[in-house]
Parts: C-alpha cells; sequence; structure tokens
C-alpha cells in the first residue's frame, strides 16, 4: 500500500502537471508514464517510513489524510528533473519538518493502536543512601 496513488496526484496536481514531469518517451507520447510515477512514490514511502519505523508498527493498516497529504508533496518534488518551482520547494521543506515532528513524537498520527508501546520505564532512577 503506498500513501498516496496516482490519482491522488491527478486530482491535486493536474493531469498536465503529471505528463510534463513524466513523459520522457522521445518523440513524447503526451502521456503520464505511469513506471515513473510509481518509481516517484515508492521513493516517498520509503523516506515517509524512515521517518514512522521507530514511533509507528509498519505497514500502517490505513493511511491517515496527513501522511497522504504528505506524500503527494514529497512525490511532485521528486517527480522534478530540473529546477522547481520556489512553491513545490517550500511545500517540500515543510513536509520533511513535519515528518521530523511525526518521527521524534513532537507530532502524533491519529491512527489508535499503532505507536509501539514503552518499555514502563518512565526514565528516572532514584538512589538513596542506605
Amino acid at each position: 500500500m503506498t500513501y498516496a496513488s496516482q490519482s491522488d496526484l491527478v486530482e491535486r496536481y493536474g493531469e498536465t502537471m503529471l505528463v510534463d514531469l513524466t513523459d520522457r518517451a522521445d518523440p513524447p507520447l503526451n502521456a503520464i508514464d505511469a513506471d515513473v510515477v510509481t518509481r516517484a512514490l515508492e521513493d516517498t514511502d520509503a523516506a515517509i517510513n524512515g521517518y514512522l519505523l521507530g514511533r509507528y508498527k509498519l505497514p500502517l493498516a490505513t493511511t491517515p489524510p496527513a501522511l497522504r497529504d504528505l506524500a503527494q508533496v514529497i512525490a511532485i518534488y521528486k517527480l522534478h528533473r530540473d529546477a522547481v518551482s520556489e512553491k513545490v520547494r517550500q511545500d517540500y521543506a515543510d513536509a520533511m519538518k513535519t515528518l521530523t515532528l511525526i518521527g521524534n513524537g513532537t507530532v502524533r498520527l491519529d491512527i489508535a493502536g499503532v505507536e509501539p508501546e514503552g518499555s514502563g520505564a518512565n526514565g528516572v532512577s532514584v538512589t538513596d543512601r542506605e
């Protein structure tokens, strides 16, 4: 299961943009290259999982809307081969910042029962004299 799909990208960014980013045939076919999109989505999933791994049990049974949004932003950035617009670059930077916050526990995903249980220890140890 990927966090975003090609249809999510088409809905958010439009078919024209995806054709421009993925049609690498010579001569151009004027169509979305599904293999290029799939590769970008798989790379995006791997990046997201790297941040979730220490905090959530993977694979997730469902994709929270927040992760779907982040996945779309990251995938569209990865599809660019050349310079990206300032908006795409800033969205990507914000998405990576959010993933960092998720990874360190500052931001929590709304998924019941997936975050690994703690050891029960609170990290505090007190020793008194005899």
